[in-house]
């Protein structure tokens, strides 16, 4: 008469232990993050201070690729920052580069849109300067405050393709700033440019790539 609870309290004891050694369902595994695109940095030491800058070779590789030429042939080594457009404070650009100089200028490259390349003009981005689109060669320019107007826009008539952006300073802006809010020359320049030029420029002492 007493084996039955014994058998019976022996089975609930198996069915815990069967329960308890189950395996817990597997977790949903959680996709790695995608790897940032690629870049690379680039030292220009001025006159006013170093800026440094982080150029989108992976998202932006025909323009990189132009820029670093400048940089490893010592294209900009010497040139310096000629144009300062100040259109309200802490607002602009600022331009730089070999102004069609024939000892330094490199022949012109293919136009990259913001819409293609996914990058935007903000605060402190680099691109390059042109003409029509495909014109592009050895200047350059950095917005001081962020620009959308210079992007690319398909919905607008004419050219509406923008500027090529393809990088943005990491250290320096306040030497970009202090570039920008340099008196420029009441008379140089022609154009849409007069009063906007430095003279003399700010010089690019040397400009390297940095490991």
């Amino acid at each position: 008469m007493f084996f039955r609870p014994i058998l019976l309290a022996a089975a609930l004891s198996a069915s815990g232990a069967h329960a308890q050694s189950a395996p817990p369902p597997a977790p949903t595994p959680v996709p790695a993050p995608a790897p940032a695109p690629a870049t690379v940095r680039v030292a220009l030491e001025t006159d006013q201070g170093r800026i440094v800058l982080e150029l989108e070779k992976e998202r932006a590789p025909i323009t990189t690729a132009n820029f670093l030429r400048y940089v490893d042939q010592k294209r900009l080594d010497g040139i310096g920052f000629y144009r300062t457009v100040k259109v309200a404070p802490a607002f602009g650009f600022v331009q730089f580069g070999v102004q069609y100089a024939p000892k330094r200028v490199l022949p012109p490259i293919k136009h990259e849109p913001t819409t293609l390349t996914g990058l935007k003009h903000l605060n402190g981005t680099i691109s390059i300067a042109r003409h029509a689109p495909g014109s592009a060669t050895g200047d350059f320019t950095i917005s001081v405050g962020d620009q959308p107007s210079l992007d690319a826009d398909p919905s607008q008539p004419g050219d509406n393709l923008g500027y090529a952006a393809f990088g943005h300073v990491v250290e320096g802006m306040d030497v970009v700033t202090r570039i920008l809010d340099a008196p420029p020359s009441p008379t140089a320049g022609e154009g849409v440019m007069k009063g906007q030029m430095l003279v003399p420029p700010i010089l690019i002492r040397s400009a390297k790539r940095l490991p």
